[in-house]
Formats: C-alpha cells, sequence, structure tokens
C-alpha cells in the first residue's frame, strides 16, 4: 500500500500541497539533502522514495539500527558506480538517522559535500539535539506531522477497496463506525493502522469485519510515549504549562497522557512537586505540603491507586495562586554569588564555637534577633561588607504573598528608620 505517487500520498499537506517546497522539489526533479522529522507512520521513507524517483536518481536504504560506516562507505562506491556507468545521482536514504554517534554521522559528510550523494535521513527525535551541527548545515529539516483520524480512515478506506495491492480482492465488509475505531487506536500512525486492518481481516466472519474482530485488534493498542524522547518532554511541559495556567483540566489530560502512555508515575511526582515551588511557592505553601504528600500516597500504595492522590496534587497546584517570586529570587541570589567571587562572611555573624575565634572578634556585635522587639534586629545588615544590599524576593499579590508583601514593607521600613536614627546619633 505504499504510495507510488504524491496524489496517492495521504497527510502532510504543509509540505505536499501544490506550491509547497516538497510538491516543488517532487515537480521539479530538483533535490537537496535533507532529514525528515516526524512520528513513526508518517511516510518519512516514502516521501525519500518518491523524491529519488521523481529525479531518476539511485535510490539506497540503509537504516542506522543496523547500518554502520562500512555500510556508508560500500553505499559511496555504489553511488560511484552509477554515476560512472549511466549519470545518475544516489539518494541514501538513512532511517532512524539519529542513532548514528557523531563521528559515523561526520562519515558520509565529505560525500554529501561533493555531491556524490544526495541525503535524505529520517528521525523520530529533535534533530538539533541528535544530530551535529555539520550535517544539520548541509541539511534542510522537515517536520512531518501524525497523521489525523481522517487521514487514516481516508488510508483504510483505500485499503479495503484496491484490488491490487490492498484487501479488495477479499471484498471485505465493514462498518463506518469500525474503520473510524480502528483509525483512533492507529494514534496518527498510518502504518499500524495497516497491520491492524490486516490483523481484523484475518478475523473476520463471512466476509464482514465485525465488531469483535474489531476489539480484539485495539484493545491492546497504546498510545505513542517514548519515555525519554521529544515527546516524552513535549507532554511533561504540557502538563507543567497547564497547572502554571491554571488549567486543572489540561494538567489532568496530560498528566493521563503520560500514564496511559507507561510513563513512571514516581518521575511526574517528582515534577509535581517541582511546580508546587516553582509556580505557586509562597502564594500558597500548602501546595508544596501537598506535593509531596502525593507524592509519599504513591510510594505506599503503589499503581494505580496511588495516581488518585497525584491526580488530587495536580488540580490543587493548576486552582492555587500562582507566584514565581521564590525561584526569580533564587536564581538572582545564585546570579550574584557566580559573579561576586569569594566575599568575606561579616564578622559579626561569624561562628565563634572556640575562645581564639572570640579573641578575632568572630560574633563581636551580633543582635540575637529574639532579644529585640518583635524578635526582629532592625538595621542589622546580613550581606558582605563590601557588597550593597539586594532585594531578590518580590512578593506577588495574590495568596499569601499579598500578606508576606505587607509584612516585608514592614520590616523594611523599620530598618530603614533605624539605620536613618543611627546616622542621626552619630
Amino acid at each position: 500500500m505504499r504510495p507510488r505517487r504524491v496524489e496517492e500520498f495521504t497527510g502532510q499537506t504543509h509540505l505536499l500541497a501544490p506550491g509547497k517546497p516538497l510538491r516543488r522539489a517532487l515537480e521539479s526533479g530538483q533535490l537537496h539533502s535533507m532529514i525528515f522529522w516526524g512520528p513513526p507512520g508518517t511516510g518519512k521513507t516514502t516521501l525519500a522514495r518518491m523524491l529519488a524517483e521523481s529525479c531518476q536518481a539511485h535510490f539506497i536504504a540503509l537504516s542506522a539500527v543496523m547500518a554502520g560506516v562500512k555500510d556508508v562507505r560500500a553505499a559511496v562506491e555504489e553511488a560511484r558506480e552509477v554515476r560512472a556507468a549511466d549519470g545518475r545521482g544516489t539518494v541514501l536514504f538513512l532511517d532512524e538517522v539519529h542513532r548514528f554517534n557523531k563521528s559515523q554521522q561526520d562519515a558520509f559528510l565529505p560525500y554529501v559535500e561533493d555531491g556524490t550523494l544526495i541525503f535524505i535521513g529520517a528521525t523520530t527525535e529533535n534533530p538539533s539535539f541528535e544530530l551535529n551541527n555539520a550535517l544539520l548545515s548541509r541539511a534542510r529539516v522537515y517536520v512531518l506531522k501524525s497523521l489525523t483520524v481522517e487521514d487514516i480512515r481516508r488510508i483504510i478506506d483505500t485499503a479495503l477497496a484496491d484490488t491490487e495491492r490492498g484487501l479488495g480482492d477479499r471484498h471485505l465488509s465493514m462498518d463506518l463506525k469500525l474503520r473510524e475505531q480502528l483509525a483512533v487506536a492507529a494514534d496518527g500512525d498510518g502504518r499500524r493502522a495497516l497491520n491492524l486492518l490486516e490483523i481484523a481481516s484475518d478475523l473476520d466472519d463471512g466476509g464482514i469485519i465485525g465488531e469483535s474482530a474489531v476489539e480484539d485488534v485495539v484493545s491492546g493498542s497504546v498510545r505513542r510515549f517514548d519515555k525519554g524522547g521529544d515527546l516524552f518532554y513535549d507532554q511533561i511541559s504540557a502538563l507543567h504549562k497547564s497547572v502554571r495556567g491554571s488549567s486543572p483540566d489540561g494538567a489532568l489530560y496530560w498528566m493521563a497522557r503520560m500514564l496511559d502512555g507507561g510513563c513512571d508515575p514516581l518521575y511526574i511526582a517528582r515534577r509535581v512537586v517541582r511546580m508546587a515551588s516553582e509556580d505557586i511557592g509562597n502564594a500558597d505553601p500548602r501546595g508544596l505540603d501537598l506535593a509531596l504528600a502525593a507524592w509519599e500516597v504513591l510510594k505506599r500504595l503503589g499503581s494505580p491507586e496511588g495516581e488518585l492522590a497525584l491526580a488530587q496534587a495536580v488540580v490543587y497546584l493548576a486552582i492555587a495562586p500562582k507566584s514565581n517570586a521564590m525561584e526569580v529570587a533564587y536564581n538572582e541570589a545564585m546570579q550574584d554569588a557566580r559573579d561576586s567571587g569569594t566575599r568575606d562572611v561579616p564578622l559579626h555573624l561569624r561562628n565563634a564555637p572556640t575562645r581564639l575565634m572570640k579573641g578575632l572578634g568572630h560574633g563581636k556585635d551580633y543582635r540575637y534577633a529574639h532579644d529585640e522587639v518583635d524578635a526582629f534586629a532592625a538595621g542589622e545588615r546580613y550581606f558582605p561588607e563590601d557588597m550593597p544590599e539586594k532585594t531578590y524576593y518580590h512578593p506577588v499579590p495574590r495568596g499569601l504573598e499579598i500578606k508576606i508583601a505587607e509584612k516585608l514593607t514592614d520590616l523594611r521600613a523599620r530598618n530603614q528608620a533605624a539605620r536613618k536614627s543611627k546616622k542621626t546619633d552619630k
């Protein structure tokens, strides 16, 4: 069922519609090196074959899972022989190109540079992280998208009707509702759709692919989730941004997507604790308590019982007042610590556990806050002597930080008054 012409190709209209870049390359027969980045079953290999055929180029297909530098060198020799024999160029298609390490990727760069090979790579991983800059600078990246349910329905309809390459010669009947169910189960993967359809066709009942056959083949289907690749990080990013954006429903959806795909719930629990500090902070400190409690419940009860506590924490954080003031303050303080060198701790703030240290002035004139009015030593300094005082923490006008801001305003005013009074006394 692999498409032979662009008219048969399903999906990727953003690349293949009239006037779009790959459509122009197909129609002109003028190829350049390129990388196809997209999920499985979206047509990366098919597009590479169609592009090679459009310019009558010799086509060599390798998989980085099995191939090595030796295979690349053999492909180069084959390309040279083809050019010498009939003048044709060669397209080297490397599937799963991200499996090649940096030195392996470097192996074919000279032959791409001198025109011996037109390189087309396919990857499900982000090229920015998996491919070296030298290769990226010589190849254009095209992003392929998951097929829609409508796209896959079209593939299923074609496969059932095609008597030459599909199942049309078997004259199978399949209800439209069941075709839709199969298309949804394929989860954007055209190859998976055809595999499921083929299995279901083997379970047909007198030429009818019925509900029981479809239920059998889709019951074990799982949604795409790579447990460490781009899809993993995209989904945890979506979960985090849903919490930050105060969308409990969006947050629940992305958490459910990750759990359904096989993500370790303890990983989500760790990230939820991070969200509690990064996005809620002191606007509602209870958020951190609840996130930690959910983590503990998950460890005690395991899955799936503990996941309800995790969902509770996610929803609470999503509806809690938001503040990133703590993160901003921490980052600014850390930047100053890195940039300001090893400044001495003021003598009055130093520890003095021995007579020698006391003799050197450690702890001298330190004001014990609990002995002061309101347990606050107004006017005291807590920064290095050669460093101006900084204000890192700026509470936001939400949640508990409203009260914190009022308290800090009062304390800073008392500091200012005490220091002003001290100068007047001098």
